[in-house]
């Protein structure tokens, strides 16, 4: 048993003893026989999730029902989520406690825990306890909700791209890009069916898919080959590879297993038609005209994610056209390498990031906890006449679910300004 999950199970247990505080707070004045009842259930659950949790550390759980691993996993992390928010709750009257007894503020009835709060009765810790489940609610419905309604609500963006160095053959190409497709994650095939069908209406004249095909083995593809084949487009379509294709978080029986898994995957780009671009860069062609397509294998500049892709090496012999793109997975690429001395690329395509599958969009603001870890997380950047797009995935990783941060199919007009 790895370390680092017993210390991921200690903090857990910690976390439902100190949350179980504030829940016998919550039924104080309550009947004797609800208060055991309560009790009975808060700790059922705690207990089912925990040795949910340590179950599937002991075996394989990639072996175990797909729906029932997918929503169990997700319901845990509900769970826990939400209860992070009373515990900042139990914090704050906690700390309030520490500055009253270490007396290192002045002395008032805001930090006598034996008060009421507004003369209502209530103490000050009652009160906060109660803000802080209510809280904590709001989390953990938006993510029932999210993954009851939210993986298949394909949201449509249409981007405008606007360079006077664009050819003239060139104005107005409708490119198409999808991203983070995680099919290993589908629990069945109608999501991604009405996927397709929605990129075909858009009738894109090239198609970008910008990695991320599978979570951790290319057999998780397989029974999809059907429905993803269909994805075509005149000018081509053109794909790169993303972290989670390489088979880096999954357990191999060997390296040799591994390596021969990637080999199966990028066999499996060829037979859909898809172009994969590893390390390599090619030519765009339209009416005797071209603009310049380079794509790198993974590359972060996150130091917990690969670098397996290299641009010098996928620019060697390149010569820059008056439009050039790059497809790159992950965004952190673009300020780490492609806004330096590659200031010839135009437009970068990224993914990635999910938007963290969750935040807040409304029209003039955006927030995801994702943006604490990436500047660029979801949307068009820009730097001097370079810009970066990151796509936020049409797929799920982990959570079955997306609240707030929608899966995104991108349909980019190009325009000569």
């Amino acid at each position: 048993m790895h370390s680092r999950f017993l210390i991921l199970f200690f903090i857990l247990l910690a976390i439902d003893f100190y949350v179980f505080q504030g829940v016998k707070v919550l039924v104080l004045h309550k009947s004797v026989s609800i208060q055991r009842t309560v009790t009975i259930i808060y700790w059922s659950v705690a207990i089912l999730c925990l040795s949910f949790l340590l179950l599937a550390n002991i075996f394989d759980w990639h072996q175990w029902n797909k729906s029932f691993r997918t929503y169990s996993f997700a319901f845990i992390v509900a769970v826990y989520f939400s209860k992070i928010f009373v515990v900042l709750f139990l914090l704050i009257d906690d700390v309030l406690r520490l500055f009253r007894w270490t007396g290192t503020l002045i002395g008032t009835t805001f930090f006598n825990a034996e008060k009421s709060v507004a003369g209502n009765g209530i103490s000050r810790y009652e009160f906060i306890t109660k803000i802080g489940f209510v809280i904590a609610a709001i989390p953990f419905a938006s993510m029932i909700y999210g993954m009851l309604r939210g993986p298949n609500r394909y949201d449509l963006r249409k981007v405008k791209i606007s360079s006077p160095d664009l050819p003239d053959s060139f104005h107005g190409l409708k490119v198409l890009q999808i991203s983070d497709l995680h099919v290993g994650s589908f629990l069945s095939p109608e999501p991604l069916v009405h996927a397709i069908e929605l990129i075909l209406e858009q009738k894109p004249d090239i198609i970008f898919f910008t990695g991320d095909l599978v979570n951790d083995r290319h057999d998780e593809a397989l029974e999809y080959y059907d429905i993803l084949n269909k994805i075509q487009a005149p000018l081509g379509v053109f794909s790169i590879l993303g972290n989670h294709d390489y088979g880096d978080y999954y357990q191999w029986n060997s390296a040799s297993e591994k390596s021969e898994n990637l080999d199966k995957l990028k066999s499996f780009h060829g037979k859909l038609g898809w172009n994969l671009m590893l390390n390599e860069h090619t030519y765009i062609e339209k009416a005797g005209e071209k603009i310049g397509l380079i794509g790198v294998e993974n590359w972060s500049a996150r130091g917990n994610f690969s670098k397996y892709g290299d641009l010098k090496k996928a620019v060697y012999g390149f010569e820059p056209k008056p439009f050039n793109i790059l497809l790159s997975h992950d965004p952190s690429h673009w300020h780490a390498e492609v806004t330096g001395e590659h200031s010839y690329i135009d437009l970068t395509l990224s993914g990635h990031t999910h938007g963290f599958q969750f935040g807040v969009e409304i029209p003039g603001f955006k927030w995801s906890p994702v943006q604490y870890m990436y500047k660029e997380w979801a949307d068009l950047y820009a730097e001097g006449k370079q810009h970066l797009y990151v796509n936020r995935g049409l797929g799920w990783i982990g959570y079955p679910g997306r609240v707030g941060i929608l899966p995104e199919i991108t349909v980019f007009e190009l325009n000569k300004a």
